[in-house]
C-alpha cells in the first residue's frame, strides 16, 4: 500500500513477528505464499493471493482484484532464493490498528518446543528513502519500480 502525504510518497511496511526479529529493524511488504504448481487442482491467482495475504497480515482490506487499482511491480528474487511477485495500490490505514494472523514456529530453533507468533507484529508508514534502509534487501527493487511507475 502506498499513499501521498504532504507531497511525499510513503509505503506501508510490516515488521515480522517473533523472537528472531524482535530486536531487528527489518521490514517487509505484507506477503505470503500461494499454490501455483502443476499438482495444484485449483491454483490461486497471484494477485488474489496477494490481496488475501495483505488482509491476513494486516487486518486491512485491499481493493478487489477485478479493479484497476493495482500497479504491477513484477517479481524479484530475494537473497534466500524466494521469488516475490508484488503489486501496489493507493490507500491509507492507521498502523496502530494492525491485526495479524499467527503462525507456529519452533523456538528456540531445534528445541522441539513451539510457540505461536504473529506474522507481523506492527506496521508503519515510511518515505521511500527511509523504507529503502529498512526493507529486506531483496525487496528494494520493488520500491524503485513503484517510484518509477508513479513518476510523471
Amino acid at each position: 500500500m502506498y499513499r501521498r502525504s504532504t507531497g511525499t510518497l510513503q509505503v506501508f511496511l510490516v515488521h515480522p513477528g517473533g523472537p528472531f526479529w524482535s530486536k531487528k529493524d527489518s521490514w517487509t511488504i505484507p506477503k505470503g505464499e500461494y499454490d501455483d504448481g502443476p499438482d495444484t487442482k485449483d491454483p490461486e491467482a497471484p494477485l488474489v493471493a496477494a490481496i488475501r495475504e495483505f488482509l491476513e497480515e494486516t487486518g486491512f482490506p485491499a481493493p478487489a482484484a477485478d479493479t484497476h487499482a493495482y500497479i504491477s511491480l513484477g517479481t524479484v528474487k530475494q537473497p534466500s532464493g524466494k521469488l516475490v511477485t508484488a503489486w501496489a495500490f493507493e490507500g491509507d490505514c492507521d498502523p496502530a490498528l494492525l491485526v495479524s494472523n499467527t503462525c507456529i514456529i519452533e523456538w528456540p530453533p531445534r528445541s522441539g518446543r513451539t510457540i505461536t507468533i504473529p506474522e507481523a507484529d506492527r506496521g508503519a508508514w515510511f518515505s521511500l528513502e527511509d523504507a529503502r534502509t529498512r526493507i529486506f534487501q531483496g525487496q528494494q527493487t520493488l520500491l524503485d519500480r513503484l517510484n518509477q511507475a508513479l513518476s510523471p
